[in-house]
């Protein structure tokens, strides 16, 4: 049996000290043991879980489904607390097993993503109703400088806007080799192409499903000279 190990913490700080991976490869790595199985590779993200954008994800994701692996995480909520997130990963193609509960089925994992949804946004709720009351009694919210802010993420704004274009150019990078594959299977029309990266699970930039165009910008990313974008 083959394993894909992918680890996941919320922070930057934690994903430097190593807080919280360690616990996580220690999981995954004692299911592997008891299964004798072999870990050919492991993706480590730094995001938080709302995001739905996962380059290190998309990585694992695309390997397991190459090599036939099986993608193994610690805990079920190491991937994210969207239901409709784990529930489309569930639909990927792709096996996937959580250290804590090897057992678990598609629809237990589907119960438990409506679950770790419910507490998201239960989490909400009690952050909202503590802001208010905190309203309420007179506190002030917000920063002081908020209009500061304002002004100085205005000149930022250019900076903001390559640093999407960079995070959408590396994303076309990762998707290279599907997008390839896909070619030598003869499938190659926008909404074909669009098809086939749902049906394996591959995300959009933003996390979203693939339509035409989003696809033909990911071919433009991918070939700026347009040579090769199907019809």
């Amino acid at each position: 049996m083959k394993i894909v190990s992918y680890l996941r913490v919320s922070t930057r700080k934690q994903g430097n000290s190593g807080l919280g991976l360690e616990a996580q490869r220690t999981a995954i790595d004692a299911y592997a043991a008891q299964r004798q199985a072999r870990v050919i590779e492991t993706f480590t993200e730094v995001e938080s879980g709302k995001v739905n954008t996962r380059p290190e994800l998309l990585k694992a994701l695309h390997l397991a489904k190459v090599t036939g692996a099986t993608l193994v995480i610690a805990k079920l909520d190491r991937l994210s607390r969207n239901a409709a997130f784990l529930l489309r990963l569930r639909d990927s193609g792709v096996r996937f097993v959580a250290a804590d509960m090897p057992n678990a089925n598609d629809l237990t994992v589907g119960i438990m993503a409506l679950v770790a949804q419910q507490e998201r946004e239960a989490i909400s709720k009690r952050t909202k109703e503590a802001l208010g009351a905190a309203k309420a009694r007179g506190v002030r919210l917000g920063n002081p400088n908020g209009a500061a802010a304002l002004r100085r993420a205005g000149r930022g704004n250019a900076a903001s806007v390559k640093a999407i274009r960079a995070h959408a150019d590396s994303h076309a990078h990762n998707l290279q080799p599907v997008v390839t594959a896909l070619a030598e299977e003869g499938v190659f029309s926008l909404g074909a192409v669009a098809n086939a990266l749902n049906e394996r699970g591959m995300l959009t930039p933003r996390g979203g499903q693939w339509h035409k165009s989003s696809v033909r910008n990911l071919l433009a990313r991918l070939d700026p000279d347009g040579r090769s974008e199907p019809s």
